[in-house]
């Protein structure tokens, strides 16, 4: 019989706000299954997703402090761990040093579940940069002979999770969850990214929008609320069934 993987949740986030807007849901309903779920901010996004604090006259570094801790506070509502790679951002540059970095938190979590940015996105370099990054060090933790401690990664799925402009990003979602029970936790994550409030009221609508989706393709009467919330993603590798559902 083969061994049983613990499930955990693994976000490769390019930004310090990215994983709360887009997948926030999605890692409130595993850590509420008792689930591990690790995100990691390749970026604090101090330079490109920060205008507020610059208006403000902070400098570089106290910008980063203020979403350091924005992230650390989104992801304790989640009930996620979190790490901070500061690999700087816009741009943010693809390196053998960072994809080194991320095969050992693959290793470490040995993900049954990744989630990340789509690979195309006009508006924001930053955000495909860091998936190819996740799919690469995915690719290497799976090589028996990688040297970073920790068995060989499996084969877990990976979901892009939904860009802000998804039609311009190519994003067609082919997965909805309901994220109804949780979304208090993520409108809680949500609103301690203050540096971005403009995004609140955008992401709630969008779990709205996203939710009549859900109730839509889930077919009637099962038992879903009149204010079901959702959130939308793109499943990378195909699944491997026996059945078809």
């Amino acid at each position: 019989m083969a061994n049983q993987v613990d499930p955990a949740l693994l976000v490769v986030s390019a930004h310090a706000g990215d994983f709360v807007w887009r997948a926030g849901g999605a890692i409130a309903a595993a850590t509420a299954r008792g689930e591990r779920a690790k995100v990691v901010c390749l970026s604090y996004g101090e330079r490109g997703e920060s205008a507020r604090a610059w208006r403000d006259g902070k400098s570089l570094e106290e910008i980063k402090d203020i979403r350091r801790g924005e992230a650390e506070a989104a992801a304790s509502a989640l009930g996620a761990e979190i790490e901070f790679f500061d690999a700087g951002d816009y741009p943010l540059l693809p390196s053998p040093e960072l994809v080194d970095r991320l095969v050992h938190v693959y290793r470490d979590v040995n993900p049954t579940v990744v989630l990340t940015h789509p690979l195309i996105d006009p508006y924001n370099a930053d955000h495909p940069a860091a998936a190819r990054m996740a799919l690469d060090a995915r690719i290497l933790a799976q090589a028996i002979g990688y040297p970073a401690e920790g068995e060989p990664l499996g084969a877990p799925p990976v979901f892009f999770f939904e860009p802000h402009q998804p039609e311009q990003c190519d994003f067609k979602p082919n997965v909805l969850i309901d994220i109804t029970d949780v979304f208090p936790q993520k409108r809680k994550a949500m609103e301690s990214l203050v540096a971005q409030e403009h995004m609140w009221t955008y992401y709630t609508d969008l779990a709205r929008r996203r939710g009549v989706q859900v109730k839509r393709n889930a077919g009637p009467n099962l038992g879903f609320s009149t204010d079901t919330m959702g959130e939308a993603y793109v499943r990378y590798y195909p699944q491997v069934a026996e059945v078809l559902s």
